[in-house]
């Protein structure tokens, strides 16, 4: 396999931009295992490996257990996730899909039960930032192990 580009190279603006995003979400509080949670949802949805290899490593050393990490993708049928991680999963695929049916009111109200407006507006841009990597990730070819 072969990176069509770097991006870090090509645009160092570009890189900038979505680095400057990253950390909004990092220091906005958002708790670090259901920033991860989104990222590995988001990443399996989107069908980005890249992010998805980087994101459960980070879960590991997060100290998460494998069968956390692994049932991700299937977490309605999973019972170790905490009802809050739960909204946050289920409004992830809801904002990372949505053109399919936008945010339904009961994901909203679902979220909004655990979090305040701007915590909320911190799990939104935490959703779409993660979205933005695995686009530029995806659209550049980046795979597993390509940046060792």
């Amino acid at each position: 396999m072969k990176v069509r580009m770097d991006h870090y190279q090509a645009n160092p603006s570009v890189y900038q931009a979505m680095s400057q995003m990253e950390r909004q979400v990092t220091e906005s509080g958002l708790d670090r295992v259901l920033y991860e949670l989104i990222k590995i949802r988001a990443s399996q949805i989107n069908g980005c490996a890249y992010c998805l290899d980087m994101h459960t490593k980070k879960m590991r050393e997060l100290g998460e257990s494998e069968q956390r990490i692994a049932l991700v993708s299937v977490w309605r049928e999973s019972p170790c996730y905490t009802d809050q991680e739960r909204a946050v999963l289920e409004l992830t695929e809801a904002v990372t899909r949505i053109a399919d049916a936008g945010v339904p009111q009961e994901v909203y109200d679902r979220v909004r039960s655990f979090f305040s407006e701007k915590e909320t507006m911190d799990l939104i841009l935490a959703i779409n930032v993660i979205n933005c990597w695995n686009r530029i990730a995806i659209s550049t070819g980046m795979f597993p192990g390509c940046r060792d």
